[in-house]
């Protein structure tokens, strides 16, 4: 029987205004701690796609999965398998249609995060091939209320660190019964609803220094949000 593997579907880098993780020091690491892969998932950029596909060399078998986390009216979308970026600020409906139309796969960002989740109304009803449950930078309850509507609506999860520095890697993660051997099979993989969440959620600390950081990150970029 196969063992289930890990990618880390949420991973920010040098390329989103808040983070300075770089793409090459992602890889080694969650390689080294037995993931299967991550996705590179930058704030409306894919700025470091190009590094992705350089690295693959140097990692055979290590999945690299191009990805954008885009902002909408709503609240944050992930993207997967897209080689360009979704015009950010437009409808979350209208994204998600933008996603599909280029061959990747939408997954809805920690819905119930208070900043930048889209909130039980559009959690129901947009159409999406996931929820991410378990996202690393969000509560336990508001993780737990995306994987109730998940299952309500027979949808898969994901999960992921939601990492802006080395230390978070890993922290959450999606979780696939085997390993699949393209970033193609992959993205199906989400389609099917075959991926489940796992991994840590932030607890009240974690949740107050994160707090503290994005304060200050957005009074560094003169309040403009991402």
């Amino acid at each position: 029987m196969n063992a289930p593997v890990r990618i880390d579907l949420h991973v920010h880098s040098e390329h989103s205004p808040d983070s300075a993780l770089r793409v090459e020091e992602a890889a080694p690491l969650l390689k080294s701690a037995g993931f299967l892969g991550f996705a590179l998932t930058d704030h409306n950029s894919v700025a470091g796609h190009q590094k992705l596909f350089d690295l693959r060399s140097k990692f055979p078998g290590f999945l690299f999965v191009p990805g954008v986390e885009v902002s909408t009216r709503e609240g944050h979308l992930l993207a997967y398998g897209v080689t360009s970026a979704p015009p950010p600020h437009r409808p979350i409906a209208e994204t998600a249609q933008w996603v599909a139309a280029q061959g990747g796969v939408a997954v809805l960002a920690h819905p119930f995060r208070r900043s930048h989740g889209v909130g039980l109304r559009v959690a129901e009803a947009v159409s999406v091939s996931a929820l991410e449950s378990r996202n690393g930078h969000t509560s336990e309850v508001a993780n737990a209320k995306a994987g109730l509507v998940a299952a309500r609506r027979q949808l898969g999860t994901t999960g992921g660190s939601d990492a802006h520095a080395l230390a978070d890697l890993g922290r959450a993660f999606t979780e696939l019964p085997y390993a699949v051997a393209s970033v193609d099979d992959l993205l199906e993989s989400i389609r099917r609803g075959q991926t489940t969440a796992g991994g840590q959620s932030l607890g009240w600390p974690g949740r107050f220094r994160l707090g503290l950081r994005t304060g200050a990150l957005l009074i560094r970029r003169g309040f403009r949000p991402i």
